[in-house]
């Protein structure tokens, strides 16, 4: 793949070997604005806002992934073949699916589930099974723990929906109900695209999650609320990238 791409105006030495890809391109902004040192805007296509700056003395990028799994999987694919990125941390937001699992819990996708049929172009003759990177979920623990964030790690499921047109319909209660059994800690829209491009480059990948609503129980953050839940994700996945330089 040349660069840029149709989708990055940017040059490999852009980027850091970490990426982290919120969804909102405001919270690239956010994230560089107010956790990097001196941060430089390196691709504004279509407004998906990259920056790479300092953390710790570590050159980390961030820039936004938008939403659902083709999105990302645009952005990942070009990061990953076109600029020689080596790890993409997902940072964002998603539905708990489990009672012991709480509001402003991050969760950490071990595995990744799904209802897509983005791997589909793999053209592999099962069902593959994507993971994280072992290297990446390590460092991302124990900076949870370093920094007294309450978190989760399991099997995650990344949905094709974010509305369901059958809401309410006893299948589609069933349906929801069948992945909380299997363990399911969560559901959100874009970490099967970046493991499976992650496995098919020999790239590394990890979803962080904030719960931010729960499936059972109906409550939700404020907007004030996901802020401040947010902040802590944040600092979490950068303590991730230090990690990972050393």
């Amino acid at each position: 793949m040349n660069y840029p791409t149709p989708h990055i105006n940017a040059r490999p030495e852009d980027f850091g070997q970490t990426v982290l890809m919120p969804g909102d391109p405001l919270r690239s902004k956010y994230i560089a604005e107010h956790f990097l040192e001196d941060p430089v805007l390196v691709n504004n296509v279509r407004n998906v806002q990259g920056y790479t700056g300092r953390y710790k003395g570590v050159r980390v990028s961030v820039m936004a992934s938008g939403m659902g799994m083709p999105s990302m999987g645009i952005y990942s694919r070009e990061l990953y073949e076109g600029f020689g990125v080596r790890n993409i941390l997902r940072i964002g937001s998603a539905g708990a699916m489990q009672p012991e699992i709480r509001v402003k819990d991050l969760v950490l996708g071990m595995g990744v589930s799904m209802d897509s049929n983005f791997q589909a172009q793999f053209h592999l003759a099962g069902t593959f099974s994507p993971i994280c990177s072992f290297e990446m979920l390590r460092a991302c623990s124990t900076a949870a723990e370093e920094l007294g964030a309450p978190y989760h790690v399991g099997n995650i499921l990344s949905s094709d929906f974010f509305y369901d047109d059958e809401d309410g319909i006893p299948e589609a209660l069933i349906a929801k109900k069948n992945w909380m059994k299997m363990g399911i800690m969560a559901v959100e829209m874009e970490s099967a695209a970046l493991y499976l491009n992650a496995a098919r480059f020999r790239k590394n990948a990890l979803c962080v999650c904030t719960i931010s609503d729960h499936l059972l129980t109906g409550e939700s953050l404020s907007a004030q609320e996901r802020e401040t839940g947010f902040a802590q994700m944040m600092q979490v996945a950068l303590e991730t990238a230090v990690k990972l330089e050393k």
